[in-house]
């Protein structure tokens, strides 16, 4: 066991004097996870603020008032008055808007006879996401009107009260941030150990490390150990900048978020020095790390598309991923206190993916010089 120990020890130092000198290698490890962050944290953003809003009052009453009142006062909308009625068709056949409302005439009466008070909504439906916020975004708008104008002797109507649970300001920064070591750890880590072999087969050194009486356990878990260091450090350096410069809260056990990362780095890692070990050219090495790292990280891991709106087929297909089982657990520990008892499906599928990559990264290390 000391000799193993001492053998794995001596690949892991010779890997961590390459990854030195190499600084591209240095630049992509430190650089591409502040791109990704800077991308994906400030660029994406789900939420739909200032939407303008054109309007039609045809009322001009105080309840029609207060409802224009109350939608200015929100940031969703830039309310936008429309005064004539060929102003808004116009607008209507120039496809120029994107929301209207248009308020007409006895709506304050239905509104304080009690009778349901109707106005008319159109919306821009090519934006689909944008559609359903609206909606959402107006009938919080005519809640408050109806909070803010009803009188004390006319009872209230039933009315549905939600409150958002682990996310109550519905930021999207808080759906997306805590999602990004998935990206990163999925593309960043199979593309360094993909090209750790594959540049060694080509510039010739592989020939004199298959000299050594070294096992192919030794090779692969000494070369493994210094990127395992690099990621986790990558890891750690996201998960700051979730916390302080995106103010996203931590809910949940950092020692189970370590754990996750654990699994997830050492079969990322496994698996590009697999892709390496099959390819033996750095080329190859790194179009199969963008395939396999890079697409189903966005595809198949509900990072932007919700496993559960996809065709049964592909639900299953997602399962085979581990992008998808880490971002479950990512997102669950950040925004709720869930435990191992609530993630132990998720955790399960990583650690029997790390514990296959390793052992196809053994098996097909080849001890020989032979293709």
């Amino acid at each position: 066991m000391t000799t193993l120990i001492k053998h794995i020890l001596a690949i892991a130092n010779k890997e961590a004097k390459h990854i030195k000198r190499d600084i591209f290698t240095l630049a992509v490890a430190l650089i591409l996870p502040m791109l990704f962050v800077g991308f994906f944290g400030f660029v994406i953003n789900l939420d739909y603020h200032h939407i303008p809003l054109l309007v039609r009052d045809n009322d001009q009453s105080s309840t029609s008032r207060e409802l224009l009142t109350q939608a200015s006062a929100a940031e969703y909308f830039d309310v936008i008055a429309v005064h004539t009625p060929g102003e808004a068709e116009q607008q209507l056949h120039e496809n120029s808007m994107r929301t209207m409302l248009i308020i007409p005439p006895g709506f304050h009466d239905e509104f304080t006879k009690g009778t349901m008070a109707r106005a008319q909504l159109l919306i821009d439906g090519t934006d689909n996401t944008m559609a359903s916020l609206a909606t959402t975004y107006m009938q919080g708008i005519v809640q408050a009107t109806q909070h803010a104008l009803l009188e004390p002797h006319i009872p209230e109507s039933p009315v549905i009260r939600t409150r958002y649970l682990f996310n109550p300001e519905l930021n999207s920064h808080w759906f997306i941030v805590p999602a990004l070591n998935t990206i990163i750890i999925g593309f960043l880590a199979i593309l360094l150990t993909a090209l750790t072999v594959a540049k060694e087969w080509e510039n010739g050194s592989m020939e004199l490390l298959l000299s050594t009486p070294l096992r192919a356990v030794e090779i692969v878990v000494g070369k493994l150990l210094p990127y395992f260091v690099l990621s986790f450090f990558d890891v750690l350096l996201v998960f700051v900048l979730a916390l302080l410069v995106f103010r996203i809260p931590f809910q949940g056990s950092f020692a189970l978020y370590l754990m996750a990362c654990m699994f997830y780095i050492t079969g990322a890692l496994a698996l590009g020095l697999l892709i390496s070990v099959i390819t033996r050219q750095q080329q190859a090495a790194i179009q199969f790390g963008f395939a396999v790292g890079l697409l189903p990280s966005f595809m198949f891991s509900g990072f932007i598309f919700p496993i559960e709106n996809m065709p049964v087929f592909f639900r299953y297909l997602t399962a085979l991923f581990p992008q998808r089982w880490f971002l479950q657990i990512s997102r669950a520990l950040f925004l709720s206190e869930a435990g191992l008892v609530d993630l132990w499906v998720p955790f399960a599928a990583l650690f029997v993916f790390m514990a296959g990559m390793i052992i196809l990264a053994v098996q097909n290390f080849k001890m020989d010089v032979e293709p």
